[in-house]
């Protein structure tokens, strides 16, 4: 087992919020709780951090926008991080479907559990 996908779920969900568009912090948050039924609640102190390394490996790119009369960083995909999301993506599909094999849950019964 890879350890490092449980680190990165917080960048990988990240990375899946903006890649539907541009946003900021708190946007992103909303979006994350929203989708998640509010099982995640991004913080500031695992938000910020996540988005600054990421902008750091070149998979997002920040611009300043003005909005509803203040000044909010945005954050947009970059096509090497539409290309890391995928990555992620089919990883996180074989380590999921991994424990849902150990756990005796088979695809169909996912809605079920």
């Amino acid at each position: 087992m890879d350890s490092q996908f449980l680190g990165s779920a917080v960048e990988m969900m990240i990375l899946e919020v903006v890649a539907r568009g541009p946003s900021y912090g708190y946007e992103i948050t909303q979006t994350v709780a929203e989708r998640s039924d509010g099982y995640f609640e991004l913080k500031e102190g695992s938000l910020y951090p996540a988005l600054h390394r990421l902008e750091r490996q070149k998979l997002l790119r920040a611009f300043w926008r003005e909005a509803d009369g203040r000044r909010r960083k945005y954050y947009e995909l970059t096509d090497a991080g539409r290309a890391e999301l995928a990555a992620r993506k089919r990883s996180w599909r074989s380590f999921a479907a991994g424990v849902n094999g150990v756990l005796g849950i088979s695809r169909a019964g996912l809605a079920d559990a």
